[in-house]
């Protein structure tokens, strides 16, 4: 497969679906429209959307009917990027390679347009056809759990704890599998419940969201120690300078890489029940390993 035109095209379909739910920037509030719009559209990889279609394809789903979940976890992913980067959570300046929202709109408006984003996706979750095995209630309390104070939100506590503390690697693991992988794997849950998933398909395409989600952020603790502020997007070398726990620190950065290429071997043998229609999710799963942003 060409994954290049597959990924645009992914992401092109999220983009204007992301347009048509979110209220225009010139509804009432307008500066909250406006910079939930600033944030959502500010290039991000569409990472988490474009794995949630990606799972529905795989199991002979319509993409139409992932697409809201998409959306909403699109905006999840990206009220968390907006609070974390204030000054009281990870203090940054850039995002995506733009002024964080908080520098452009004030940290009041910031917060609210995080609020928004959270809020609004599961208004937008709840517009898609449900399946025969999970209504609405069943996809409504995955994307909650994903993204609540035992999966997203969880992890950020354990994350902002563990600065400057010297913790074992259980607890660095705690904090990866729910400050990053959580949502990843429900992404891929999402998409399975989406496209009527067996729970024999469902199992497995857990373990692979899993295996992904946590490669995805060992990958990220790495690139911060290896890339320049230019590449990434955001300031580079914030994990040292707020002595956050993360893998290089750990391990070292050959173990480290070593546990990304371990984390990618296990999240593709999960893949193999599915045989050759997972190669999206096998090409989605190399492309993360061998990112530089």
């Amino acid at each position: 497969m060409d994954f290049s035109t597959y990924w645009s095209a992914r992401q092109k379909k999220v983009d204007a679906a992301l347009n048509r739910f979110l209220p225009a920037a010139g509804v009432r509030p307008k500066t909250i429209h406006q910079a939930m719009r600033y944030s959502i559209f500010a290039g991000g990889k569409r990472l988490r959307p474009v794995i949630c279609l990606a799972t529905a394809e795989v199991l002979h789903g319509k993409i139409d009917n992932a697409l809201p979940l998409a959306c909403a976890l699109e905006c999840i992913h990206t009220y968390s990027l907006i609070h974390d980067d204030l000054p009281a959570m990870d203090n940054d300046d850039f995002r995506r390679g733009k002024p964080t929202s908080h520098k452009v709109y004030g940290e009041g408006m910031a917060i609210l347009a995080g609020d928004g984003l959270l809020t609004i996706a599961f208004e937008i979750a709840t517009m898609g056809k449900a399946s025969a095995r999970y209504p609405h209630a069943t996809l409504i309390r995955e994307l909650a759990t994903a993204s609540g104070s035992q999966g997203m939100v969880g992890g950020q506590v354990a994350d902002l704890e563990g600065e400057g503390k010297k913790i074992s690697p259980a607890d660095l693991r705690y904090i990866h599998e729910n400050k990053t992988a959580a949502l990843i794997a429900s992404s891929i849950r999402l998409g399975a419940m989406s496209a009527n998933a067996t729970p024999k398909q469902l199992a497995h395409l857990t373990d692979f969201g899993q295996s992904l989600g946590l490669a995805f952020q060992v990958i990220d603790d790495i690139l911060d120690v290896t890339q320049t502020t230019e590449k990434l997007g955001k300031s580079a070398g914030k994990d040292i300078a707020a002595q956050k726990a993360t893998y290089p620190a750990l391990l070292g950065l050959e173990k480290a890489k070593k546990e990304a290429d371990r984390l990618t071997a296990r999240a593709r043998a999960a893949l193999k029940p599915f045989g050759k229609n997972a190669a999206p999710l096998e090409a989605i799963a190399d492309y993360l390993l061998k990112r530089e942003n």
